[in-house]
């Protein structure tokens, strides 16, 4: 039997890339995508050394980009077991700062491509009786000042994990999503180096776990904090 095949978007930094080397790791054949082809090809020659590892540029915003990226994992593993959805963007700025086009680049990185990679993804998962895993945020719970594009985004986001997940446990596919607290990398130009806040690899944990639960279970939602966050 062939080893399973993980879809990671985002995946050629930060979270994603601490994904998919925790899931080479446990086994699994990773498909990475990014935008930036340049920091995806870096990405895939260091995790190369863990497993078997392809990188496929696709811009998530782009429907048909989401379907050949499927395409392309299918092609490649012959199968398709785990769609991890963590590309993510934020623009962080008042509402009456903000453009058109910074709202609704978060909006269709963040929630719309869930929709165009679940819709592409969906048959090979009902196969192989796999996962939906988003990477959402905290922030989809606790709404802030100059966050209202990307809280929105990350609300909705969680909303439709868990409607996908009510249409489609009882045909064998497992549906989670993962709310991350501060994450310790450069994600809207953060720097990092922050000991307080959580590691890209804690996230990547999470992930694994899910993956361990035996069949009869399905944690839906993970709320993952800094046990102890800075002080304000």
């Amino acid at each position: 039997m062939s080893a399973p095949v993980a879809v990671v978007t985002g995946g050629s930094k930060g979270i994603g890339r601490a994904i998919a080397l925790g899931l080479l790791r446990e086994g699994h054949r990773v498909v990475i995508a990014a935008r930036d082809s340049q920091a995806l090809g870096a990405a895939q020659q260091a995790l190369a050394t863990a497993g078997e590892v392809l990188a496929v540029p696709c811009d998530v915003r782009d429907p048909q980009s989401c379907q050949e990226l499927v395409a392309r994992a299918v092609a490649w593993g012959g199968r398709m077991d785990v769609l991890v959805h963590n590309a993510g963007v934020g623009v962080f700025k008042p509402v009456a700062a903000m453009t058109v086009e910074e709202f609704t680049e978060q909006l269709h990185t963040n929630l719309f491509a869930a929709f165009y990679l679940t819709r592409a993804a969906l048959p090979h998962l009902l196969q192989s009786q796999g996962w939906v895993i988003q990477v959402a945020s905290l922030a989809a719970r606790h709404p802030f000042a100059g966050g209202a594009a990307y809280c929105a985004s990350k609300a909705g986001l969680v909303a439709f994990s868990e409607c996908l997940m009510q249409e489609v446990r009882q045909l064998g596919v497992r549906v989670a999503a993962i709310l991350p607290g501060s994450v310790d990398t450069t994600f809207a130009g953060n720097p990092t180096g922050a000991s307080w806040k959580l590691a890209p690899e804690d996230v990547a944990q999470a992930v694994l776990d899910l993956l361990r639960f035996p069949p009869r279970a399905l944690p839906s939602l993970i709320e993952l904090r800094p046990s102890q966050p800075q002080k304000r």
